[in-house]
């Protein structure tokens, strides 16, 4: 483990909108959204040295040893309190597979994992060491929910829950603070206490708040006096960009990937991140371009192979909004649903096009509309946000996410991790494929619905082969 301070992960105790509203869908499998990690180990790790590092990363890390509070009224957001009856029994586990303790195995049972619901009265994440693997070798899983962090965020949790060394050791608080850390636990809130306190912030604090609102009006009055065409341009400008990214993608949906199924099939897939730089680079790219350009060659062979051609594919992408001053983990992101040329058979021309669509939505006046939305449909009644949300989502055949990270190899309790794979969600889509970059390697993990992507070893085929075409572009 790194000497980072672990205090702050998390952001404050409560929930922003966009992590509130991520919550509070969480009971419909269609907008699910716990993640899953898979490391790949060289060996099994001591089972006491593995508890060991756990138990000091929760200390280190005090939100793995929150749990949210829900107010009577959603008129406040949930809230992360201490968990006082943590129990890091029931979040580490140590399972075996059965013989021969195949990959296929390993992934079967990760996917069923992966799909069950976490328990919302603990803290929202388990952690599995998975032995019996053929070869010798031991696999590691942690899920978290994304209410905890987005993708870059859970990056900061692995640098400082994992070690440079194979030697002992880890992230370790100061003793003095690490005795407050562990001392008597303040009494937990309840959920009429937390309506009653969010009613007390917005009491009082709402005439500071108006003061800054009107101070705001004034000034854009101001600029609308000043400049009074100006505004109206950029009025009607943002509200066409809110408009367009509101849109769902003007693209029918794929007749193969429409199954609907609530199963996780799972995929892993290898590229070297200079390779994939390479390519990226070859048709005047970035490597998150050259990545969505193999996802989008995969699914046109898997398209052709089963005869259903088809040029356009309705996908969406997360965009990161962190800035560098932004707190460790959280959230801090958009989405951006767009037409994928899936159909372009040049791999240089598939980069370009995808190039051109990041820049422009990035550029978008409304680019932070989940920002604008969230407050209000955080705050609406369980069964009608659901409904909203799994709306939002369905329109998407496939979700792709690219997030940077580690870029030298970590050991867990001693064991060396090879491999790195991020498994999403699947929010409404037929297929959720995120790559994260570990130690030179880009790791692609792929969740698949078992009743729309039937023919998985097709599928795997053409995740190869369309990756393939992508990299001959930088050799």
């Amino acid at each position: 483990m790194t000497e980072l301070d672990g205090r702050d992960w998390g952001g404050p105790p409560r929930m922003n909108a966009s992590e509130a509203l991520m919550w509070r869908a969480e009971g419909d499998l269609r907008t699910r959204s716990s993640g899953l990690l898979l490391e790949l180990l060289d060996a099994a790790p001591d089972w006491d040295r593995f508890l060991a590092a756990h138990d000091r990363a929760t200390r280190a890390i005090p939100r793995l040893r929150d749990r949210v509070v829900e107010p009577l009224l959603p008129v406040v957001p949930p809230t992360w309190v201490e968990d006082t009856r943590f129990d890091l029994s029931y979040h580490v586990q140590r399972v075996r597979l059965p013989e021969p303790g195949t990959p296929r195995q390993l992934l079967d049972y990760a996917g069923q994992l992966a799909s069950r619901p976490l328990d919302p009265n603990r803290p929202p994440w388990e952690a599995a060491l998975v032995e019996g693997l053929a070869g010798g070798g031991a696999a590691y899983l942690l899920r978290l929910h994304h209410a905890m962090s987005d993708g870059l965020g859970i990056v900061q949790l692995l640098a400082m829950a994992h070690s440079q060394t194979a030697t002992p050791g880890g992230t370790r608080l100061p003793s003095s603070d690490l005795a407050g850390a562990v001392g008597a636990a303040e009494p937990s809130p309840t959920p009429l206490s937390l309506v009653a306190d969010g009613l007390r912030e917005e009491l009082t604090g709402g005439p500071a708040r108006a003061i800054g609102a009107a101070g705001s009006a004034l000034g854009v009055l101001g600029r609308v006096l000043r400049d009074p065409a100006g505004s109206a341009e950029r009025a009607v400008n943002y509200g066409l960009s809110l408009r367009r990214m509101l849109s769902p993608p003007a693209a029918e949906r794929s007749p193969l990937l429409r199954g609907g199924g609530f199963g996780y099939r799972l995929v892993l897939h290898d590229v070297a991140l200079a390779e994939l730089k390479a390519a990226g680079k070859a048709a005047e790219g970035s490597v998150n371009d050259a990545f969505l350009a193999g996802v989008l060659g995969a699914f046109r062979r898997y398209h052709e192979h089963l005869g259903q051609p088809v040029d356009q594919l309705p996908m969406a992408i997360p965009i990161s909004l962190r800035d560098a001053g932004d707190p460790m983990g959280g959230n801090k992101f958009t989405g951006a649903r767009f037409v994928a040329p899936m159909g372009e058979t040049d791999p240089r021309t598939r980069i370009q096009l995808i190039r051109e669509f990041i820049l422009t939505v990035r550029a978008e006046p409304a680019i932070g509309f989940l920002g604008l939305i969230s407050p209000v449909l955080s705050k609406l009644p369980g069964a009608v946000l659901t409904e909203i949300t799994a709306n939002l989502t369905k329109v998407s055949d496939v979700q792709a996410s690219n997030i940077p990270g580690l870029g030298h190899p970590v050991y867990l309790a001693g064991a060396k991790v090879l491999r790195m794979y991020p498994i999403g969600p699947r929010p409404g889509v037929a297929a959720m494929l995120t790559m994260v970059s570990y130690d030179g390697v880009c790791c692609i993990g792929v969740n698949v619905d078992p009743e729309s992507v039937t023919d998985i070893e097709l599928f795997e085929t053409c995740l190869r082969d369309g990756f393939d075409e992508v990299l001959e572009l930088g050799r």
